[in-house]
């Protein structure tokens, strides 16, 4: 089982539609693959058309008193499963603070389902908090979509200071541009000089379009209502450039 968190520091960048976009294609590549919604605001339940609500909450769901395997829901999709957000996630932080060994919770409670799913993606929310040191210590990948401008790199280089200083041995992050809007200059300037610097990126690219912006409207992932188009490609190249990372490590 590996375990992906799509997440970054800021929001807005895109981290629902590639957790969600890469679970369905993982799902259709034959994978056994579950969302976990760990953002209150529920994106991704709400793209899956699932109601965001889990049964006792954060605090029962923390403190081992539910299982999650009790949790999950099926989505309308073969093989792709949800843990669906809670309005309760909101406190996470404070739960977790609250337990012994706050930033291991995460890890132990999705180890028992190992030998049931090949993937599982976790939608996180944004900034730096107890809940993100969890989820980098349960992750074995972090996807950061990032946008090519100068406050995204900046809290690109935040987080690398960060994982860093924790030392998080297992967790590699890779990057890659999200919602890039190929008419602007800045944009494309970025997109040149930073893999120079930061060698980790992703050569997969996402761009700023309408038909993702449709997922909402659709409530269903990109590839599901769209069959041909820039931004499925896009994603199929991003879930293509994965799997073989992936498989490199496992020779």
């Amino acid at each position: 089982m590996k375990i992906i968190a799509a997440f970054n520091i800021k929001g807005g960048v895109g981290k629902t539609s590639t957790a969600v976009n890469l679970a369905f294609l993982a799902a259709q590549t034959g994978y056994r693959t579950l969302v976990w919604d760990l953002d209150p605001q529920g994106a991704s339940s709400f793209y899956f058309r699932i109601k965001p609500k889990v049964k006792g909450g954060s605090k029962e769901l923390i403190s081992g008193k539910c299982e999650l395997d009790g949790l999950i829901r099926g989505t309308d999709f073969e093989r792709l499963d949800l843990l669906p957000a809670d309005f309760s996630f909101r406190n996470l932080d404070l739960v977790l603070d609250s337990g012994k060994k706050p930033t291991h919770r995460l890890e132990k409670l999705l180890k028992p389902l190992g030998d049931d799913y090949d993937f599982i993606f976790l939608d996180c929310p944004p900034n730096i908090s107890l809940l993100s040191e969890a989820i980098f210590e349960a992750s074995d990948i972090l996807l950061s979509p990032v946008i090519p401008t100068t406050l995204s790199l900046r809290t690109l280089d935040q987080l690398k200071k960060f994982i860093s200083h924790k030392k998080i041995k297992k967790l590699q992050l890779m990057p890659f541009f999200s919602m890039v809007d190929r008419r602007k200059k800045l944009h494309l300037d970025i997109m040149k000089i930073l893999p120079e610097q930061h060698p980790d990126f992703l050569t997969a690219t996402i761009p700023y379009a309408s038909d993702i912006e449709r997922m909402g409207q659709e409530r269903m992932p990109l590839n599901a209502f769209i069959k041909n188009s820039r931004s499925t490609r896009a994603y199929l190249e991003l879930w293509q450039e994965l799997l073989e990372h992936l498989n490199s490590k496992s020779l």
